[in-house]
């Protein structure tokens, strides 16, 4: 037995030699086709696409009033992962905003479109996580993306007013461009994540000064309206209706709400959410849909290990949290978005079932359901 073991052990050792004798694997490649920023032609800069395929379109024409024109030429800035190689995890030094079409195969080709508007504080535009990713989530269920290239306050812009431009342009413009990538141009909404989510929820209920605004004969917008069909607003900033904004009146046509936030671990966002979420149901808005999860932290915050909390649609540990984009998909169908195009939805028919006959609440503090909804916002006329 002991003669066996040693024959073993001179076995191993012989066969641990060769090894280590063995020729140097050859170098790794570079890896192919990363993504780079365009060059500065003096010219306002030509956005490149983010994904393969990217269709992309300026916000703006050159010259506009909108832009910073001084600054239009400089080329964005790609932040790239140091793990995953061609991967751009965030966007800076955005001067010329942009859209970037992302069409699905016609066979399952439903019509909806999403545009995609990643958060970042408005210090970066987190474009991996919260846009990028989501482009073969929901080319799965035949959804359209859009993924929109807004300006940050970090470069000089003012949220509520340049950022929020942006927002409800890319709306018209995916409109005004519908047909050219068959979508269907009463399917068209906007998804936006924390500081993305901010610009969302404005544009949910902007858009008529907005769109009164732009309505020169010499803009080739005019018409064509910034209304979204839908919003998704996720673990969002403040809203036009957080507590220390004048809120302003509710659109008779505002369209439904997708909400999602963690719940104590992530209490500043998730007060945002349900005072948007709060300010809809106090109205009688229909198909507002609220999520509060009761394990979930906002995406960055810091993690025992060290490292930080991830978002967009990362599993989170496998928690609850990790599946609310699929909470999405059972509303947007329940809501008539996932039917063929051309078909109109449940959330049309509802919409024009509320502005045709607002509900009607009692006065507050009379009969059941307490104080009622003193509170709420105006609802502006119908037009």
């Amino acid at each position: 037995m002991r003669t066996r073991f040693l024959f073993a052990g001179v076995l191993c050792a012989g066969m641990l030699a060769a090894q280590t004798q063995r020729a140097p694997l050859p170098a790794l490649p570079a890896p192919l086709d990363v993504p780079k920023p365009g060059p500065d032609t003096g010219q306002p800069y030509a956005p490149q696409p983010i994904l393969p395929g990217g269709v992309v379109i300026p916000l703006f024409p050159p010259g506009s009033p909108y832009l910073n024109n001084a600054r239009t030429h400089e080329p964005e800035e790609y932040r790239m992962s140091t793990a995953a190689p061609g991967r751009i995890n965030s966007i800076v030094n955005i001067h010329n905003p942009s859209i970037e079409f992302h069409t699905v195969e016609r066979g399952i080709n439903t019509g909806a479109a999403v545009i995609l508007v990643a958060g970042g504080g408005h210090n970066s535009l987190n474009v991996g996580s919260e846009a990028a990713d989501f482009v073969p989530f929901f080319y799965n269920y035949g959804v359209n993306t859009i993924i929109l290239r807004s300006r940050l306050r970090r470069d000089g812009y003012n949220p509520q007013v340049d950022e929020v431009n942006d927002a409800e342009q890319a709306i018209r413009m995916v409109r005004a461009y519908a047909k050219n990538f068959n979508i269907d141009p009463h399917k068209i909404g906007m998804m936006g994540f924390s500081a993305g989510a901010e610009l969302t929820a404005a544009a949910a209920v902007l858009y008529p000064e907005f769109d009164s605004k732009n309505d020169s004969p010499s803009d080739p917008l005019a018409g064509i309206s910034s209304r979204p069909d839908f919003v998704g607003i996720i673990y969002p900033g403040p809203s036009p209706f957080a507590r220390n904004r004048t809120p302003p009146p509710i659109p008779p046509d505002v369209p439904p709400a997708f909400i999602v936030c963690g719940g104590s671990g992530d209490r500043v966002h998730a007060i945002w959410a349900m005072e948007y979420f709060n300010a809809m149901l106090n109205i009688g808005v229909p198909n507002i849909e609220l999520h509060i999860y009761g394990v979930g932290r906002h995406p960055g915050d810091p993690l025992p290990d060290g490292s930080r909390m991830s978002g967009g649609l990362t599993d989170r540990n496998d928690t609850p949290y990790g599946t609310w984009q699929f909470r999405f998909i059972d509303w947007f169908r329940d809501l008539g978005f996932l039917q063929k195009p051309d078909v109109e939805t449940k959330a049309a028919k509802d919409v024009a079932e509320f502005v045709a006959h607002p509900p009607h609440f009692p006065p507050p503090g009379s009969g059941r359901g307490g104080r009622g909804p003193q509170n709420a916002p105006p609802v502006a006329p119908p037009k």
